[in-house]
């Protein structure tokens, strides 16, 4: 990447979050968090209450970006055929053809995902992994940009199935909306409307791929590098860990953080950079011992303690 595309990638990032902060008012690093998560190619999590803003969220992004947006409401009876979708038989042509499910758009809202059942929730991992549906041996792919953006209500877990690990891993950022702060609600009430409907688009989906590919060729130092591992090894050895960051878990912060410094301006990634989106990129990957979840120990709090403990690099090259 040379200066001036890093100059114009900032430039347009920053537009962006802009543009989808009117929707979204006094959540700009959530949104950033968003952005990031959709030029990284990469899924998002959120799990926050309802009526916090997730779907408006998805719609901005979509409009922001001039892509469309699907919102696929989880229930337990909801087949993963009405995801992906299907092949039907046409009596007129004598041909099957295929149905495209709601899981073809630039970004997917999965909306409360963990009130579907495994078999369902499963039907996501293909897609969200390779970008690709494949049905009756055929495969589709569902284009560029595509995110998913999955929500779970952390209230009324009755009737719901936890999300298996291996599909946690498939989230390249867990985050949370919250409640506005009294200024941005005080704004919100008064206008009393939906914030998204006249949002206008900033760049077109093709713009988005080529920050996407552009964020791929910030340098990124060994001495960097090494930081990342250490962390990931670090949560893998932990004593309050069962289970530890993966590799594919490393990859993603490495992914994240080129995003994230070319969004600043930057060629190069900082140690700085991995510190900022550890939280948001590995925590959700965490498996906490039995003892320690007991204690009320969460993984948030094992990560904080680890990046304290793990030693940044003393100094870093462009």
């Amino acid at each position: 990447m040379t200066p001036e595309q890093s100059a114009w990638f900032a430039e347009t990032f920053t537009a962006l979050t802009e543009n989808v902060g009117r929707a979204l008012l006094g959540k700009e690093h959530t949104v950033r968090l968003a952005l990031t998560a959709m030029v990284a190619e990469g899924h998002l999590l959120l799990e926050d209450a309802p009526g916090t803003g997730k779907t408006s969220l998805a719609k901005a992004l979509a409009a922001t970006v001039q892509g469309s947006h699907h919102r696929i409401q989880f229930t337990p009876d909801l087949l993963p055929s009405d995801v992906t979708g299907v092949t039907i038989y046409d009596q007129g042509t004598g041909r099957f053809e295929f149905h495209r499910g709601p899981i073809f758009a630039s970004v997917v809202l999965a909306d409360e995902i963990n009130r579907a059942s495994p078999k369902t929730q499963a039907a996501l991992l293909e897609v969200m992994e390779e970008g690709n549906v494949t049905v009756d041996g055929v495969t589709h792919p569902v284009g560029r940009p595509f995110m998913v953006i999955a929500t779970q209500n952390p209230i009324e877990q009755a009737g719901t199935y936890r999300l298996p690990e291996a599909q946690l891993d498939r989230f390249i950022i867990k985050t949370s909306l919250g409640y506005p702060d009294r200024a941005s609600a005080v704004e919100i009430l008064a206008g009393a409307k939906d914030r998204v409907a006249g949002l206008g688009a900033r760049i077109t989906t093709e713009a988005v791929g080529t920050m996407a590919d552009l964020a791929q060729t910030v340098h990124i130092d060994p001495v960097v590098l090494d930081y990342v591992a250490r962390i990931t090894e670090a949560t893998r050895d932990d004593s309050q860990t069962a289970l530890g960051a993966s590799v594919r878990g490393g990859l993603a912060l490495v992914r994240c953080a080129k995003v994230w410094a070319a969004s600043q301006g930057r060629e190069y990634v900082l140690p700085d950079d991995v510190k900022d989106l550890a939280q948001p990129v590995l925590a959700h990957r965490l498996v906490l011992d039995a003892e320690a979840e007991f204690a009320g120990v969460t993984a948030v709090d094992v990560l904080a303690r680890l990046l304290d403990q793990v030693a940044p690099p003393a100094q870093r090259a462009a």
